[in-house]
C-alpha cells in the first residue's frame, strides 16, 4: 500500500537515530514532550493524497453555506456564546482515520475542528525529519503550492493580524501543564507572541491586559485561543478578572464560538463516501440491535474523554442530555504502516488557515497519529513502539 520509499526508510532507521532526533526536539526548549512522538512519518500514495483532498472540499463545501450558521445555532446555545463572532473560522483542522473499502485505501472522516491544532510544532517537526532523513529529499507534508516560507506567512496572518506580536496572547488554562505545551514553545519562538494563562489576564473597562517579564502592562489587541471551554468549566479553582462571555475590545484568532460550530455537531449532517453514519441520539428513532457495531460520543468532549467504544443499550439509555451525544457507526482502520515487526494504523489530520479577508481557507500542511491499539488515543498505545504523533509526506510534484 505504500509507496516504495518505505523499504528505503525503514532500512535506513535506527533506535540510536531515533533517539538523536527526540534529543534534538528536546534540546530546542530543554524540555521533551510528553506526547509520544513515532519513529516514522507516514508516506501518503498520490490516490489517497487526492481522496483526503476531496473529502475535505465536501466538508468545507458544507461550512461555506449561506445557512450554515443558522444550521449550528443549536451547538451555541447548548455551550456557551462568545460576542463579536467573526464570519468564518479561522483554523480548520479535518482528521480521517484511513481505512480500506472494496480492497481500497480510503479516508473516513472522524473529526472536524474549527480549532487551532498544533501548527508550530508540526512546522518544526517536519525540519527536524528533514535533518535526520535527508533522503527524503523528494517528500514533503505541504501541499502543492505551498512551503515552509508561505506556512509560516499564513499562520503569522491569522494569529497576528494587524498588530505586533506583544499585542496577540496565546491564551491557556495553565499551559505549563498541557499536554500541547511544546506548540506553544514554538509559537513564542517563531511568532514572537507571549504565552499567557487565563489567570493572568486583567480587565480594565472592556479591555484586556497582561504583564510582560519585565513587568510592562501591555494592551492585549488580539488572542490566539486555545482554550476549551470544557476544561475551564471543570476548573472551578481558577479565578480569572475577565468572562468570555463579555462584550470585549479584543479580536479573536480562533473565535471560541467556532469550537462549537464545526465540531461533531455537524457529522449528522454529512453524506457520501468518506463520511461514517452518525446520529444524535435525540433524533434516534429507535436503538440498533448491533450496537457492537457503534461508538457513543459527546459532541463537544476532548481528548476523546466520554467517549463508549463498547456501546450497551443501557449506556443509550442512560444519557439524559439526548441532544449532547450521536451514535456514529465504527470504521474499522486498516494497518498500512510496515513497521520492523507489524503493521500500524494511521490517523490524519489535514490542517487549514482561513485569514478574515480571504474567500477560502488554505490547506497548509497535516498531523498524523499512529496506533496498534484498538483506537487512536494515547491509552490504547500504552508501552508500543511506532505509534504517537507524527506527520505525513507527499512526493513532491515533478517540475
Amino acid at each position: 500500500m505504500e509507496p516504495p520509499i518505505r523499504k528505503k526508510f525503514n532500512k535506513e532507521f535506527s533506535s540510536e537515530k531515533y533517539q538523536a532526533f527526540l534529543q534534538d526536539i528536546a534540546g530546542d526548549f530543554d524540555y521533551m514532550p510528553t506526547f509520544r512522538i513515532a519513529e516514522t512519518p507516514f508516506f501518503i500514495p498520490n490516490s489517497l493524497r487526492d481522496q483526503l483532498k476531496e473529502a475535505c472540499d465536501q466538508v468545507i463545501d458544507f461550512i461555506q453555506r449561506p445557512d450554515f450558521k443558522e444550521l449550528t445555532q443549536r451547538s451555541i446555545e447548548l455551550n456557551t456564546a462568545v460576542p463579536n463572532e467573526d464570519a468564518h473560522t479561522q483554523f480548520l483542522a479535518v482528521d480521517f482515520g484511513i481505512c480500506e473499502e472494496e480492497g481500497h485505501l480510503i479516508p473516513k472522516l472522524i473529526e472536524v475542528q474549527g480549532f487551532p491544532s498544533i501548527f508550530n510544532f508540526q512546522f518544526n517537526l517536519f525540519r527536524k525529519v528533514q535533518k535526520y532523513y535527508p533522503f527524503l529529499g523528494e517528500y514533503s507534508p505541504y501541499p502543492d503550492g505551498m512551503d515552509e516560507e508561505k506556512y509560516l506567512q499564513k499562520l503569522k496572518e491569522v494569529v497576528l493580524g494587524d498588530h505586533l506580536p506583544k499585542e496577540v496572547v496565546l491564551l491557556e488554562i495553565e499551559p505549563e501543564k498541557q499536554n500541547t505545551k511544546i506548540d506553544f514553545y514554538y509559537a513564542k519562538r517563531d511568532l514572537g507572541i507571549p504565552v499567557v494563562c487565563v489567570t493572568e489576564v486583567l480587565k480594565e473597562g472592556k479591555r484586556l491586559y497582561y504583564h510582560s517579564a519585565q513587568g510592562e502592562k501591555i494592551r492585549i489587541k488580539r488572542i490566539y485561543n486555545r482554550v476549551i471551554f470544557d476544561e475551564l468549566e471543570m476548573r472551578k479553582d481558577l479565578r480569572l478578572d475577565f468572562d468570555f462571555t463579555e462584550d470585549l475590545e479584543v479580536e479573536w484568532a480562533g473565535h471560541p464560538n467556532w469550537y462549537t460550530r464545526i465540531s461533531k455537531f455537524i457529522l449528522p449532517y454529512l453524506h457520501g463516501p468518506y463520511f461514517i453514519e452518525t446520529k444524535l441520539l435525540s433524533e434516534l428513532e429507535s436503538i440498533p440491535e448491533d450496537l457492537e457495531n457503534y461508538v457513543l460520543k459527546p459532541l463537544f468532549s476532548f481528548s476523546g474523554s466520554g467517549v463508549v467504544f463498547h456501546v450497551k443499550k443501557e449506556d443509550v439509555e442512560a444519557v439524559k442530555e439526548k441532544d449532547l451525544y450521536i451514535l456514529q457507526k465504527k470504521v474499522h482502520y486498516l494497518p498500512v504502516i510496515q513497521s520492523p515487526d507489524g503493521k500500524v494504523k494511521v490517523e490524519v489530520r489535514l490542517l487549514f488557515l482561513w485569514p478574515e479577508k480571504d474567500e477560502n481557507p488554505t490547506w497548509v500542511g497535516n498531523l498524523v497519529r499512529l496506533s496498534r491499539g484498538e483506537m487512536i488515543g494515547v491509552k490504547f498505545n500504552k508501552d508500543k513502539d511506532w505509534v504517537g504523533g507524527s506527520i505525513g509526506l507527499f512526493e513532491k510534484a515533478k517540475s
